[in-house]
């Protein structure tokens, strides 16, 4: 078995059973981290970069690199998956959980959209973002996200296929209706759980 597949939490080979039962139909096993984005990638300086809770909200709320940094933060180990159909076991990442931010605004809103530098958003049910489900996270395997893959903060959905995880997050935009966002629009799933293999509208 190759040294791709040891995992830190067994601290051993793992089986090729127990690898294939936690691929979603479809994927294949990624070793590296392919980087694929619709633009140009944006560098925000951290010092004009904030986060926000939007739209349906009795109060809007911002919060400042240094304000996201200072909440209650956890580390996250999480198997990812991209429509295109490669998937990361184990990933490990590092932020702030989204009830912990939803905790600080009142919306009884049932949809939010995820809003980016670039200009990209994807729409979530609020339901599929809370219960310790979704973060903004910040670091990835220890080290701050790289530009490249989504940093300075992305979007972590892991339960979605990644285009959920919107990289270069800026904020949530609380709605009472549901909005397709970038990829949505373009004809992908409105939800996109990678074990219904929901890529496309209509699967």
């Amino acid at each position: 078995m190759p040294d791709r597949f040891v995992s830190r939490a067994f601290r051993g080979r793992r089986q090729a059973g127990e690898v294939s039962a936690r691929l979603p139909p479809g994927q294949y096993l990624e070793r590296g981290f392919p980087v694929l984005s619709a633009g140009p990638t944006p560098h925000t300086p951290l010092e004009q970069w904030d986060f926000s809770i939007l739209g349906s909200v009795e109060q809007p709320k911002r919060w400042t690199w240094d304000e996201l940094r200072a909440l209650p933060h956890e580390p996250v180990t999480a198997d990812i998956h991209c429509v295109t159909k490669w998937s990361k076991l184990d990933s490990h990442w590092e932020g702030v959980s989204i009830d912990t931010l939803l905790a600080q605004v009142e919306s009884e809103a049932d949809y939010v959209i995820a809003f980016c530098d670039g200009g990209y958003t994807t729409n979530l049910p609020r339901e599929d973002v809370t219960d310790g489900k979704a973060w903004v996270a910040y670091e990835y395997e220890g080290e701050p996200i790289p530009p490249e893959h989504g940093g300075p903060a992305r979007l972590l959905v892991p339960h979605l296929y990644f285009w959920k995880s919107a990289k270069w997050v800026r904020g949530l935009r609380l709605v009472d209706q549901d909005e397709p966002g970038f990829w949505e629009s373009l004809g992908y799933h409105n939800l996109g759980d990678p074990w219904k293999e929901q890529r496309y509208a209509g699967d």
